[in-house]
């Protein structure tokens, strides 16, 4: 099958073949949409530059090491990218305390946007994508657990009447499932924040 040069992966093959111009047209390509995002979130141009050259180093590096999947997916993978360098740069920050009135502000709450951008779309569409394919890895008592409570939205006492189970071991099962996901995003490297 033949490669547009329209197309993303066009440019990732020539880039990954030794073509630096490449890359400078996939930058060229895709930078006001990534720094758009990233600006949105941080609300800061030195910060959003920062973050930018970011993961735009990563996404290089990733590259140039021979680990990036074609997929066909270059933008949704580039935005996740910023994505997570965003929630690393506020988890540096920790919580930054303001006052309005008694309560606390938490800085994690300037990210979560409501409006649906196409970028929003596209790392929710990768973060579901992601959630899918560590459920997948889980055990299958536990994939079994979480598959019902969480997408058939099925109760804890259906589900242990349903698998002939005390209630308990549902609620022990469900609770494995969580700390085996938590060791996963860890060991993968993925944030699974919208």
């Amino acid at each position: 099958m033949r490669v547009s040069p329209k197309e993303d992966k066009y440019y990732v093959s020539q880039y990954i073949n030794g073509k630096q111009s490449a890359f400078q047209f996939l930058m060229n390509r895709h930078q006001s949409k990534v720094f758009g995002f990233i600006f949105s979130k941080v609300k800061d141009r030195d910060i959003a530059n920062d973050i930018f050259q970011d993961t735009f180093m990563k996404v290089i590096k990733t590259l140039q090491n021979g680990k990036y999947n074609e997929e066909g997916k270059f933008l949704p993978w580039v935005m996740r990218i910023s994505h997570n360098l965003i929630i690393d740069h506020f988890r540096k920050q920790k919580k930054m305390k303001m006052v309005r009135g008694t309560d606390e502000f938490d800085i994690f709450n300037l990210i979560s946007d409501t409006s649906e951008s196409k970028e929003n779309e596209i790392i929710r569409s990768q973060v579901y994508d992601d959630l899918g394919k560590l459920i997948e890895l889980l055990p299958d008592l536990q994939k079994d657990i979480l598959n019902k409570r969480i997408y058939q939205e099925m109760s804890f006492n259906e589900i242990a009447m349903q698998n002939d189970i005390s209630i308990n071991t549902a609620l022990g099962r469900m609770r494995y499932a969580l700390i085996n996901l938590r060791k996963l995003m860890t060991k993968h490297n993925i944030s699974l924040t919208i």
